[in-house]
């Protein structure tokens, strides 16, 4: 039984991601399309908005299944120890909050926080609960190697092109969450 539920929780995580990646990439192309057509910013916030509560939106009942899921498997990080929830919580937290401090950096800094955040929890499941989520490690692993890449978009080009950097940084954490959620999804039980 316990086998069943986690093999359910662990779906219900790829789905999730997967819907994360549509919407990312769909938030991703259509800004940068608005980007270039001058939508005003506010105009480029509502269309990542409407990204997300598309995709959520259209998935919502499927999506109630999937939180409940998603709802056990947080509570299994409830029960860590202190030490665990600081490093984890600095993990995912950290890299985002350097923003306000290298805002020219932020696609890099956003990259690092899905890595570290995602393989940290990855980590500490396995050490702490003997769950393997091999779609979480996977996304912390892509978007680590994706650092590399969005930097050569941003500085090896013939000229530095930092918009496309940012776009390609999109795209490969949409990638990320993508393969991740695949993943867990066709993998054998």
């Amino acid at each position: 039984m316990q086998k069943d539920s986690q093999t359910e929780t662990s779906r219900a995580f790829g789905a999730l991601f997967v819907y994360i990646a549509i919407a990312i990439a769909g938030g991703a192309v259509f800004s940068e399309i608005a980007i270039k057509s001058h939508v005003p910013m506010y105009g480029v916030a509502l269309i990542w908005l409407a990204s997300f509560v598309v995709t959520f939106g259209v998935n919502f009942r499927r999506l109630k299944r999937i939180m409940s899921s998603v709802r056990i498997r947080m509570n299994n990080s409830i029960s860590w120890p202190i030490g665990a929830k600081i490093v984890n919580g600095a993990c995912w937290t950290t890299p985002f909050a350097t923003i306000g401090l290298f805002p020219s950096l932020y696609q890099y800094l956003i990259l690092i926080g899905i890595g570290s955040g995602n393989l940290s929890t990855y980590l500490l499941l396995k050490r702490l609960n003997g769950i393997k989520n091999m779609g979480q490690m996977i996304v912390g692993v892509i978007s680590f190697v994706s650092i590399p890449v969005s930097i050569w978009f941003d500085t090896n080009l013939l000229v530095s092109n930092h918009d496309l950097a940012v776009f390609t940084s999109r795209i490969l954490i949409s990638l990320a969450y993508g393969v991740g959620g695949i993943y867990t999804l066709v993998k054998k039980s």
